[in-house]
């Protein structure tokens, strides 16, 4: 079982923490300020900074992927051109400062991207002066803000809509275990927070040492503790590429029966498939991106391309048609902060998502389930915000 946990963390490393985004409908668009004004009869100067540049294949494939998404967007625009400009960061955030001032320098009125956290946060700080907002690929929380706008998925999302239906199903008492590392106590912490505003109640928190032996000699606590509190979920913040393995083999073996306890990931469990055959993962919840409207995505990608887009490459696909959406309104204010954080949201190509004020985002999931080592829609994701995931 260890095997598999070392195994699948190699071949993950370079998903982590992402998730995607289509065609956008934007209304009514108020005055503000937070951005430029622009000439909605021209083409709009939008940059893109991606990593390409930095001598590793995979970003330079993760950028030819993000490029090829932002100009398919693009081509399915009506009634608005976008002016793209595609910049390299080489994956290194003095770079991207540099790229995001000379963007500006250029004449762009957006910036779109860039995918790291540290460079989305250079970036960002380079042109924080210059009135010009900042939609990075980027999941982490602790970079929105400002004029930086983070559009993956976070894990607030993610344990906002599990916890809220756990809630509805009866199972809103949960004990949540993480790993010992700063990614799983922010999961941790999002949870905590998403079970305060759900209905659903803390059965208590328990952690482990993210090694063989750590997981090993804290499975008799975490099995007591389940016991002990009362639990009728644990939520369990590993993924695949870490120690979700290992705790799905072992955690039944030492008391923890998934017949009886719910379990719920924070992460997706369907990514690689084979993590779907685990055994104690069988009946398990996690959350993803409304599958139909992704799918659709990838089918018009594919047909374009040749080839699968890379697992963010939405995001870009997004960023322009938003972009598209707002600007065909008509008004000069289309980029201002409170145009892109207008309440109704957008419906992209992974499902609804909105942008908040204080640079992070909400998005509509869906509630799957592994069934016979099949992934089941057991709550589809809503369609507006007043759905029922909201």
């Amino acid at each position: 079982m260890f095997a598999v946990f070392a195994r699948t963390r190699k071949a993950l490393g370079a998903f982590t923490i992402f998730a995607s985004l289509t065609a956008l409908a934007a209304c009514n668009v108020p005055n503000s300020t937070g951005g430029p004004s622009i000439n909605t009869n021209k083409p709009v100067p939008v940059a893109l900074l991606v990593p390409s540049g930095s001598g590793s294949a995979n970003d330079a494939s993760l950028a030819k992927s993000l490029e090829n998404a932002a100009r398919l967007a693009m081509s399915e625009l009506s009634g608005v051109t976008i002016d793209l400009r595609v910049y390299s960061t080489a994956g290194n955030a003095n770079q991207a400062a540099s790229m995001a001032t000379k963007a500006v320098n250029d004449g762009a009125k957006i910036i779109l991207g860039p995918v790291f956290a540290q460079s989305a946060n250079a970036a960002g700080v380079a042109v924080s002066r210059r009135n010009v907002n900042v939609l990075s690929f980027s999941n982490n929380p602790s970079i929105a803000g400002g004029n930086v706008f983070i559009l993956g998925n976070t894990f607030q999302n993610t344990a906002n809509r599990l916890t809220r239906y756990a809630a509805r199903q009866g199972k809103g008492k949960i004990l949540v275990v993480n790993g010992n590392d700063q990614a799983e106590a922010q999961g941790r912490a999002a949870i905590q927070a998403a079970i305060q505003n759900s209905g659903a109640s803390l059965a208590g928190t328990t952690s482990f040492e993210l090694s063989q032996n750590g997981i090993v000699n804290a499975l008799p606590k975490i099995s007591a503790q389940v016991r002990s509190s009362g639990a009728q979920s644990i939520f369990l913040t590993s993924g695949t590429s870490g120690a979700l393995p290992f705790l799905a083999g072992l955690l039944p073996e030492n008391g923890v029966n998934p017949a009886n306890i719910q379990y719920i990931g924070l992460q997706r469990w369907d990514i690689p498939a084979n993590a779907l055959s685990l055994p104690g993962l069988q009946g398990g919840w996690f959350a993803i991106p409304d599958p139909a409207l992704s799918g659709r995505f990838s089918g018009r990608y594919q047909a374009r391309y040749g080839a699968a887009p890379h697992p963010i490459a939405g995001l870009a696909y997004d960023g322009i048609a938003a972009i598209g959406a707002l600007v065909k309104a008509g008004k000069a204010n289309a980029l201002t902060t409170t145009a892109l954080t207008q309440p109704q949201g957008f419906v992209g190509v992974n499902g609804i998502f909105r942008l908040r004020g204080n640079g992070t985002n909400e998005r509509g999931l869906a509630i799957a389930q592994i069934q016979n080592g099949s992934v089941v829609i057991i709550d589809p994701a809503p369609r507006s915000f007043s759905g029922a995931g909201f």
